[in-house]
């Protein structure tokens, strides 16, 4: 599959990636599902259970796969079918969708760089909602690339897909030969999506047994077992405090030290559960939870290249383009709050509440003050969407004197 890009640049092509969950990008917890599975009613009535050969052995000989040389008979009606795959759908549920449509909709003609599109349900949204926006998605995970190229075939030339990291998006915009067209749009939905934490073969879950990899693009850098099992104490001791872990971050890393080698996640998941005192391990969630998280922002180096990518995407916009960024822990909404702030103040260092007399420059205005929740609604039909917070800035007409952004120090955690 193949689609045409921006200026007739093509996107790379390849077998789309099919799972049978939903997309966002948050791990909550839940009732346990297996990917890949379903249930499907035959003409006689009665249910029988498919799954993909990913996701298990085969049940019965109405499976994705029924191998003539079993002797037992498929049911009435349905033929014996040999080598037959179920195609697996990166199925995909975009958080706060219509919010993220409704704000690009007064955006200049132009690109909208969606950063991570995933399986291109953003992306797929706003084509459809406004005419006049082309889509240039990039994602570092080649299994969501090739899903949002298939979902975003349809558009044609309006859309273009290619593998790589947020870090990277103006280089892709010149790479595309993208810059005869102004970008009126960034689009940043962060943290994981479900098809990665739902199999087990990824390595991001506690829930899923499975190799400790934890890499958005797996054919490239570290794993989370090389952080796991190479790391110092002390290291990994200051890694799990960053991310939440601060009365036990020390107790946890001297007991996965000890349990060296660790080679799967469920070997991590106990040692951390056994690690943390059971009184404490009675509330809070999995507590595993965190210090998963923590390994794979460590693995990804998702915070650095954030703070990197969040000021080239609002120095890259056209006047009145708009850049609108989905958070899932604190974290990463420091580094957006700081970014927009900044964008908003010009980099302002006198006191509150005086004139400016530093001579900076605002190159952008917050649409609204501090961060918008998914609805209740949402929150209930998708439980991973709970910690989203959503951000946006637009970029304001240039001013002589407006110079480029440059991130800046940390913000405090802001719950508005």
């Amino acid at each position: 599959m193949v689609v045409a890009g921006l200026r007739g640049v093509t996107a790379p092509s390849g077998t789309v990636t099919r799972l049978s969950s939903t997309t966002t990008r948050d791990e909550r917890s839940g009732p346990k599902v297996v990917s890949g599975q379903r249930k499907v009613q035959t003409r006689h009535g009665d249910t029988r259970t498919m799954r993909s050969l990913s996701a298990g052995s085969v049940e019965d000989s109405s499976s994705a796969s029924f191998q003539p040389s079993r002797r037992s008979t498929p049911p009435d009606g349905i033929p014996p079918v040999e080598g037959l795959r179920m195609s697996q759908v990166f199925k995909h549920e975009p958080v706060m969708e219509a919010e993220v449509v409704a704000l690009f909709a007064p955006v200049p003609p132009g690109v909208v760089i969606d950063a991570t599109v995933g399986a291109g349900g953003h992306a797929s949204a706003i084509l459809e909602a406004h005419p006049h926006l082309r889509v240039l998605g990039i994602d570092r995970d080649p299994e969501a690339v090739e899903a949002a190229t298939d979902k975003l075939s349809k558009f044609g030339d309006r859309a273009t897909v290619r593998h790589a990291p947020f870090s990277r998006l103006a280089q892709e915009m010149e790479d595309v030969n993208a810059s005869v067209d102004q970008v009126t749009g960034v689009l940043f939905d962060l943290g994981v999506s479900s098809p990665q934490l739902d199999r087990a073969e990824r390595g991001f879950s506690y829930r899923h047994d499975g190799p400790v990899d934890m890499r958005m693009d797996p054919t490239t850098g570290p794993s989370g077992a090389e952080i796991v099992n190479t790391w110092s104490v002390d290291d990994l001791s200051r890694l799990f405090a960053a991310n939440g872990e601060g009365r036990f971050a020390m107790r946890i890393a001297r007991a996965v030290v000890a349990a060296r080698p660790i080679t799967t996640t469920a070997e991590l998941a106990e040692v951390v559960r056994t690690a943390i005192p059971a009184a404490t391990r009675r509330t809070g969630g999995h507590p595993a939870r965190r210090v998963f998280q923590a390994v794979r922002i460590a693995v990804n180096d998702e915070l650095d290249q954030l703070a990197e990518a969040i000021p080239t995407a609002i120095d890259i916009l056209a006047p009145r383009g708009r850049c609108v960024a989905i958070s899932y822990h604190s974290g990463e909404d420091r580094i957006v709050k700081a970014a927009f702030s900044r964008a908003e103040t010009g980099g302002c260092v006198c006191p509150p509440g005086l004139p400016c007399a530093c001579g900076a420059v605002p190159v952008g205005r917050l649409l609204f003050r501090g961060s918008r929740r998914p609805s209740s609604d949402e929150m209930a039909r998708n439980r991973r969407a709970e910690s989203a917070r959503l951000r946006a800035v637009e970029r304001l007409e240039p001013v002589d004197g407006a110079s480029s952004l440059t991130p800046s120090a940390e913000h405090g955690w802001d719950r508005n």
